[in-house]
């Protein structure tokens, strides 16, 4: 049964440090056509819960933990009986949106799961925020970034819980050493390929 990568894109804001901005959020669904894992949870449950279709759901896999990545990370959970993982260094994050319940579990560094015959690699590249990780399905030649690495070079780090230098380390030494030819698949906007981000990381000062 082969294996497919869904995006769906949802929209809604992202709120942090007092500011709230609009954002359109991708959301990726890896698996068959019986199970998949979901990367990222934003806005729209109703949306998310529907791409899903009857699938059953081994893991709702966030990247971190600001509001508009997990905003609809409970309550696709609860209507698809999904178990959620995080990088506990998000939790703070994660408690600005959830303060009375916590994730069901917490994914680390090369850790592994299972869907559709195969394997999400956790690659823990913070920066962006203390616990962002990354996901890497080897098999389809092919890394969920999340905000950390995007089309165009290294995500945000202006705002609470962030850093420049460590997110610029965690791309160099943790994803621009993946294949060049890995599709970067990114928690806003276009895809981009390790390649064509090693000429743009290459641009910026060590």
């Amino acid at each position: 049964m082969a294996l497919t990568i869904e995006n769906l894109v949802t929209s809604g804001t992202f709120s942090l440090d007092g500011g709230t901005w609009d954002v359109d959020n991708n959301v990726w669904i890896v698996g068959n056509d019986e199970e998949c894992v979901i990367i990222d949870a934003p806005h729209d449950a109703a949306a998310i819960i529907n791409q899903v279709r009857s699938r059953k759901v081994k893991a709702i896999l966030l990247t971190h933990a600001h509001n508009d990545h997990v905003g609809a990370a409970r309550e696709v959970a609860s209507a698809l009986e999904a178990p959620i993982y995080l990088n506990s260094e998000d939790l703070v994050l994660w408690e600005q949106v959830y303060p009375d319940a916590t994730p069901d579990h917490y994914h680390s560094d090369g850790e592994v799961f299972q869907v559709g015959g195969s394997t999400l690699r956790a690659i823990h590249t913070p920066g962006h925020s203390p616990g962002s990780t990354c996901f890497y399905l080897e098999s389809e030649g092919t890394v969920f970034t999340g905000d950390t690495l995007f089309n165009g070079g290294p995500g945000a780090t202006g705002r609470s819980y962030s850093d420049y230098p460590t997110i610029l380390r965690s791309i160099r030494e943790r994803l621009l050493t993946l294949p060049a030819e890995t599709v970067v698949r990114t928690g806003h906007g276009d895809s981009t390929t390790i390649a064509a981000e090693q000429e743009t990381l290459a641009k910026v000062p060590q």
